[in-house]
């Protein structure tokens, strides 16, 4: 149509090429993540439907059903935990795929559903779930549970310690019965989810910039080209030349269409500037480079048999333009696995020696086997360590321990057929380390928490958890003594509790800690508080209000919190080593 020697084959294939070829190389990744997308949804979960388990797929899940999983499998979607069968309701998870982190957590149950165990017992479960609406923080729920039984009502507050996020896996326990809450795009894992439709590398992007400066050159170069033709076509002899003689179409043509006309011609004629083969290149590179990836043996995993896998091909390119490479020091220099060192007690510095508590200066001269002599403060701080924790006891040897669970390690303690689980490995360092030295703590049922004070047993009755939480940066525990007297155990960073003390030996437990630390062990120390039966009923009030609010929960929280763990007895510090790798240690 345009009046130009340029061929419109040679023009329009190019850009025709390059179209098609990211158009073809686009829609083969995204066939590829619809595939993977159609495998989660599609993949068989377990529903209690009509007093039996019936097979269903993923997607088909609605807020309300009770979804059954299995030792090993992801969570379909964010479920409250109803049952496990483990009898106190407890489970194990593991957020590797979440949060990166790899030691295993323990979820909890309300008493009144982790009863229910069986598929007919939960179908005549009658309970009402209300929480709060879908948001993305992992470590926010907000809920109540209301169970009906013998036509009484009973609410329990639930929080993030009931909720089993989808994407985590369920690790040393059969299996467990949950609520779904949030299902689809309303789960938290989805909620996250940042990326767009397509991702662009910075190479790409820098080229994008190039190619709308040539567009601009070239814009610039047809409209100068244009202007100064009818500039040059302005006298008579140059518009109609005797060798370019007009048409009668020509002469009764528009000025405007013959200026657009015009126009477009050097556009045509220009349009080499623009670098279309480069972009062909790139994206071929790209797409062949993704296949190189997949290719690398370096990168192969032998024992899943698994080779890397590419997601995008769009940001290859990012891969050689990593410059620096941040890291945390725990866990990352370090093995994370912790080693009891050193503790004060009452103002007195002690250290492990041969399972036994050694004041510094003094040798272990006792024979083995020989009764030690702790006083009351001594025993306290020990019972106060292997009370105040989070750390769970299984007594079977499980399979995933034994092989294939790479996480075992970190969690796992193995001593006759007894491990101990914790979220935190300083907690389950502090508690192998009372019972070598005595006063282990040997499993809770229920609300039932016992320990074995060389040899002799004690039973206490847990009644609250104060969580532990990254402001307050300390975790408690009140709970009934066998005597009958409610106590009040709390640990956490000097920061958090020294502030707080009014009896013991504040100042020298202070300079205690920062040598500890300077010694580069993690420390913590250790407070307790007696409640006279009037405190206790005025605390369990405030404490019951706070957790069952469903407006302003967190606040009213903290401030109960800060209302329990004040005016608190000083018994002392832990410090505890955590150890490092070799290779890093020496590095370093």
């Amino acid at each position: 149509m345009i009046d130009t020697p340029t061929s419109p084959v040679t023009s329009g294939l190019p850009l025709f090429f390059v179209i098609t070829v990211t158009a073809i190389k686009q829609g083969y990744e995204d066939w590829l993540r619809h595939k993977a997308d159609n495998e989660v949804n599609g993949a068989p979960v377990f529903v209690v439907r009509s007093g039996s388990l019936v097979q269903t797929r993923s997607k088909n899940i609605r807020v309300g059903d009770i979804v059954r999983v299995a030792k090993d499998e992801t969570f379909p979607a964010d479920l409250v935990l109803l049952s496990s069968d483990r009898a106190d309701g407890t489970c194990h998870i593991t957020t590797a795929s979440l949060d990166g982190e790899t030691n295993l957590k323990t979820h909890f149950s309300v008493p009144e559903t982790s009863v229910c165990q069986s598929v007919s017992q939960l179908e005549a479960l009658q309970a009402v779930v209300e929480c709060q609406q879908p948001e993305a923080d992992l470590y926010r729920f907000v809920g109540r549970i209301t169970v009906t039984q013998h036509e009484e009502e009973i609410v329990r507050p639930l929080g993030p310690e009931n909720l089993l996020l989808r994407g985590a896996r369920l690790k040393n326990t059969k299996e467990i019965f949950g609520v779904a809450v949030y299902t689809g795009m309303e789960s938290k894992m989805a909620l996250n989810y940042k990326c767009k439709s397509q991702k662009r590398s910075a190479v790409e992007k820098s080229m994008n910039t190039f190619l709308i400066i040539y567009l601009a050159i070239l814009l610039f170069e047809a409209i100068l080209s244009t202007i100064l033709k009818y500039a040059w076509q302005a006298e008579d002899k140059w518009d109609e030349p005797f060798y370019n003689q007009k048409t009668e179409q020509e002469k009764n043509s528009s000025r405007i269409l013959k200026f657009i006309s015009d126009f477009l011609a050097f556009l045509v004629l220009y349009n080499f500037i623009i670098p279309i083969s480069l972009y062909v290149t790139v994206e071929m590179q790209k797409f062949l480079g993704s296949f190189f990836i997949g290719w690398d043996l370096d990168l192969y995993h032998e024992e899943s048999d698994q080779k890397a896998q590419v997601n995008t091909s769009d940001l290859n390119e990012e891969l050689g333009q990593v410059e620096y490479v941040f890291t945390d020091k725990t866990g990352t220099l370090t093995e994370n696995e912790m080693q009891f060192r050193e503790c004060s007690i009452n103002g007195v510095k002690y250290r492990e020696m041969n399972g036994k508590l050694v004041p510094e200066g003094m040798t272990d001269d006792s024979p083995d086997g020989s009764s030690p002599h702790l006083m009351g403060e001594e025993l306290l701080f020990l019972k106060a360590v292997s009370l105040c924790h989070t750390v769970q006891i299984s007594y079977d040897q499980p399979d995933s321990l034994l092989g294939g669970d790479p996480f075992s390690h970190a969690n796992g303690f193995s001593s006759n057929n007894m491990e101990y689980y914790a979220s935190s490995p300083d907690e389950k360092a502090l508690v192998e380390a009372t019972k070598r030295i005595g006063v282990a703590f040997t499993g809770s049922s229920g609300d039932t928490m016992e320990i074995q004070t060389f040899g002799k047993s004690e039973k206490y009755k847990l009644l609250h958890v104060l969580e532990f939480d990254p402001d307050r940066r300390r975790m408690s525990v009140i709970l009934q003594t066998p005597s009958g007297g409610k106590v009040l155990f709390t640990k956490g960073a000097e920061s958090a509790i020294l502030p707080f003390a009014t009896i013991g030996e504040i100042e020298k437990t202070r300079l205690h800690v920062d040598e500890f630390a300077l010694k580069g062990l993690r420390t913590l120390v250790v407070a307790c508080r007696h409640f006279s039966p009037e405190e206790y009923i005025d605390v369990d009030k405030r404490l019951t209000s706070a957790r069952t609010a469903l407006q302003q929960r967190e606040e009213k929280l903290q401030e109960a919190f800060a209302y329990i763990e004040r005016d608190l007895q000083l018994l002392g510090a832990t410090g505890v080593e955590d150890k490092y790798d070799n290779f890093e240690h020496n590095s370093e």
